[in-house]
């Protein structure tokens, strides 16, 4: 059994109030619970820092919790929620992302699932194939190498692997890092005290944290790329046209 926390903070530099954005004819924050919903979650439970959000979520028949303002990141503030509600050290709880409204319902189980199997990992995330060189090579788009037990070695903004001699570029598959984690409600207790870490600093990645501490982090491999999220205006739009359509 496992829970989903969506953390939906309000500010935002590129879209502000993006939880609040409009997808046809609902907030962003509620088509993310919908979906969220379809997976095999015994709860799911809104984290926000704003009191609309908190008023549209119960609008919607969404639990919310208020938490501070000052999270650096989401997995912080799901550590508030789950002290707040008191979950047990041995519950898993699945963070989704709270600008994924096309998030897939089997990935969500999926990245439960790997947690529940491996017991030496703390925390279990997602990646799929990357098949072109621009992908590979792009700094917006994260990158993960794994172990022979499907366990995270790193994640980085960089090509990695590099493929040093040419001999090499096809020898190894590449592996894009998909943005949705789980962890276990213990850990999470402890994360909130790991101290941060010149290298999550560098390649802005919180996930680092955990790795550097010596901690082991699982990863599920989809054969599929995940739907667009929404960063930018254009992404947006472009979520409206496929909610139109469908």
């Amino acid at each position: 059994m496992f829970n989903v926390v969506i953390p939906a903070r309000h500010a935002s530099t590129r879209l502000p109030g993006k939880p609040l954005l409009d997808i046809a004819g609902k907030p962003m924050v509620v088509r993310v619970a919908e979906q969220a919903s379809k997976s095999l979650a015994a709860s799911v439970v809104i984290a926000t820092d704003y009191s609309l959000i908190m008023q549209v979520a119960a609008e919607h028949g969404y639990l919310a919790v208020m938490t501070r303002e000052d999270h650096s990141s989401g997995t912080d503030r799901i550590a508030e929620v789950v002290t707040q509600l008191g979950w047990a050290d041995e519950m898993i709880v699945v963070n989704v992302q709270g600008d994924e409204p096309l998030i897939s319902p089997a990935l969500i189980n999926d990245v439960a699932q790997m947690l529940a199997m491996d017991t030496q990992a703390v925390m279990a995330t997602a990646c799929h194939p990357v098949h072109d060189a621009h992908a590979l090579h792009n700094p917006n788009i994260v990158k993960v190498v794994l172990n022979h037990k499907q366990q995270a070695l790193y994640f980085s903004r960089a090509a990695i692997p590099y493929p040093r001699d040419t001999v090499y570029q096809q020898a190894i598959q590449a592996y894009r890092h998909i943005g949705i984690y789980a962890y276990r409600v213990g850990f999470l207790k402890q994360y909130a005290t790991l101290a941060t870490t010149t290298l999550e600093k560098v390649e802005s990645l919180e996930q680092l944290r955990v790795l550097y501490h010596g901690y082991q982090i699982a990863v599920t491999v989809t054969d599929q790329a995940p739907a667009t999220g929404v960063d930018t205006p254009e992404d947006l739009q472009a979520v409206r046209q496929l909610f139109t359509e469908n």
